[in-house]
């Protein structure tokens, strides 16, 4: 089957023909234009998100440097964040505006500086407000306007918040849910613990899954490959979930995304063609540089690709040491997946 970008129906031609959709998590520092690039490579077919940006960023700030990217970057999506709907709306026009095929709103991140600017995470206490921005941004344009959120924050019961803002947002028009299947804890862990220290309950969102068999709902949280994410999609037999998400394991092992394809695609299994990823990241990365950009821009993003392998550790220093120096060129690109190779043929 051939692959490919999706179109704008992607949610509702997922649900029409019960197809899974994977995607790539929105991460604050990592998914930035280089790294997607970067993923583009490795996988055709999953939605790939931006990092977070914040809707008075896009108002008042430089739009191209938080909103340009390269074309082959699609099906790719832009999360915001804000609790104002009509800033959110100049932000979702924006970006329909730059090509950017779903505008995310972001009801996840538990960040000091999120949560005092009253979005991200702490918009789970507030399912009515975050449904009116919804509302807003489905009137303004006409792309897909989805959420991303967790299970609760704090002390609340998570299967009432979770419920209180699903019916919420669906009942808007929101067109996907995306869910971390944890809590956020706003008080007493950092966003690093966040990820981890909370338990994960997947049965909680399959259950949703259940109350609203004819929404778009993904899961994400937890998940380390995309084959044990379709073990995952199946957590409620009676209602399979539509969509995976993962996050840490695909920026730090992102060789796994080369199964992505095959296992949601529908599209025959291909090798990763390294020889085919390194001419075109040096490509990309001689394009930046002449741009006035530093070679660890782009290559900081790409030094878990061989995860596990013989010569991954030089591997790593090239891409980390090498490419730091100020005089550094596409070439350590090259040099580094010599230096795989080199080890691999040896041992």
């Amino acid at each position: 089957m051939p692959c490919g970008p999706k179109d704008r129906l992607m949610y509702q031609t997922a649900l029409i023909n019960n197809a899974k959709l994977f995607a790539v998590a929105p991460m604050m520092d990592w998914t930035d234009r280089h790294c997607r690039y970067f993923h583009r490579l490795l996988t055709r077919e999953a939605l790939l998100y931006t990092e977070m940006v914040v809707a008075d960023a896009i108002i008042h700030g430089d739009v191209a440097r938080h909103l340009d990217f390269d074309a082959v970057e699609h099906p790719l999506a832009l999360q915001i964040g804000g609790s104002q709907s009509e800033k959110l709306v100049h932000a979702a026009k924006a970006g329909t505006q730059w090509g950017y095929r779903e505008i995310n709103l972001n009801v996840g991140c538990p960040s000091d500086r999120v949560q005092s600017g009253t979005f991200g995470a702490c918009l789970m206490r507030e399912p009515e407000l975050v449904a009116r921005c919804v509302a807003a941004m489905k009137d303004a344009v006409d792309i897909p306007i989805t959420v991303k959120c967790r299970i609760g924050v704090d002390d609340q019961d998570a299967r009432d918040a979770l419920f209180r803002m699903t019916d919420a947002v669906f009942e808007k028009g929101c067109d996907a849910l995306w869910v971390h299947a944890r809590k956020a804890w706003l008080k007493g862990l950092s966003p690093k613990e966040n990820r981890d220290v909370p338990p994960l309950d997947y049965p909680l969102v399959g259950q949703l899954k259940g109350a609203y068999p004819d929404h778009f709902i993904g899961i994400n949280g937890g998940i380390l490959t995309p084959e044990t994410g379709t073990e995952i999609l199946n957590i409620n037999p009676a209602a399979s979930l539509n969509g995976i998400m993962i996050g840490r394991a695909a920026y730090q092992n992102p060789a796994i995304l080369a199964k992505v394809d095959e296992l949601y695609g529908g599209c025959t299994l291909q090798k990763i063609n390294l020889e085919q990823v390194c001419q075109a990241m040096m490509e990309y990365t001689g394009r930046h540089l002449k741009n006035g950009g530093r070679v660890h821009h782009v290559t900081r993003h790409m030094i878990g690709l061989f995860q596990g392998q013989p010569g991954a550790r030089r591997y790593r220093q090239i891409l980390s040491v090498d490419a730091a120096h100020a005089d550094a060129d596409e070439r350590v690109i090259e040099r580094a997946f010599a230096a795989v190779q080199d080890i691999s043929h040896a041992a």
